[in-house]
């Protein structure tokens, strides 16, 4: 009897230490929210009450012209960053992935070497190779457009080591019996490799999304038009403590929460079990 009150007096001090960690952490984001929720004129400060005006003021919102020139909208700096994220989370998978299978199932010279050159990337800062990046999307006539948004920044060598050290657990017989078949490489890729691969990817896909979400820095080097920005480059059309300021502050902030939440299952499951 004292062992079980003890384990279930562990377990409610456990819940009750995540759930006030929990607290602590969304409530500013919630404080800044109930803020936009209130009329225009309202002190714009963070605050615990909901106010009645949530609709009226996001959709206005939404539809409101931004920038100098009025060129953009808030939906469309919003489509903006939905489609830098999306490209950049599948472009980044899809290469990864390829490399990983060419490193892992073909016979490369120096296969090791290059794969060490890889995980030498991820010590060097993103931000240390804009300047040449920035010269040849310029020659290569891609500023301003979605293209030299997203693929400069395709090459991972995260993303190669999450599925290259996956593709190492494939058992070698799953090769052997697809070769028996009269299957090749790009159909043992095909069928086998890439289901089994999925959970990775998914878990992947959701972190980089996250990750192209967020880029400030590099939107801020490649794009110099209004109709281009995304909502992180947006946020300079705002003040920092006005009421359009905070909306989109918070539509920057919540749908990649979201994805994390309702998602963050599967994203533990698939970078760290795969599919075993």
């Amino acid at each position: 009897m004292t062992h079980a009150f003890r384990r279930r007096a562990r377990n409610i001090a456990d819940h009750a230490i995540l759930i006030s960690g929990s607290v602590l952490m969304c409530l500013p984001v919630y404080g800044l929210f109930a803020a936009t929720t209130h009329a225009p004129g309202t002190p714009m400060q963070p605050r615990l009450d909901p106010g009645g005006a949530f609709v009226a003021n996001y959709s206005a919102f939404l539809t409101s012209s931004a920038g100098f020139s009025g060129d953009i909208t808030v939906a469309a700096m919003l489509w903006n960053s939905f489609v830098l994220g999306a490209g950049f989370a599948s472009l980044k998978v899809a290469v990864s992935l390829l490399a990983a299978y060419t490193l892992v199932y073909f016979r490369i010279r120096g296969a090791s070497a290059i794969f060490a050159v890889l995980l030498l990337t991820l010590m060097l800062p993103l931000e240390s190779r804009f300047l040449p990046t920035y010269d040849v999307v310029a020659q290569l006539g891609l500023v301003n457009t979605e293209a030299g948004l997203i693929f400069p920044l395709v090459a991972s060598g995260l993303g190669t080591l999450f599925f290259r050290q996956f593709l190492l657990t494939v058992p070698d017989a799953m090769l052997e019996s697809a070769r028996l078949d009269g299957a090749g490489s790009w159909k043992f890729f095909r069928d086998i490799l890439m289901p089994l691969s999925a959970p990775t990817a998914a878990a992947l896909f959701l972190v980089l999304f996250v990750n192209g979400w967020n880029q400030y820095l590099w939107p801020v080097m490649v794009t110099s038009e209004e109709a281009t920005y995304t909502l992180v480059r947006g946020m300079q059309f705002f003040g920092r403590a006005s009421l359009p300021g905070l909306m989109l502050a918070i539509l920057a902030i919540v749908p990649p929460c979201l994805l994390v939440i309702l998602f963050q299952r599967q994203v533990v499951k698939g970078l760290f079990d795969g599919s075993h």
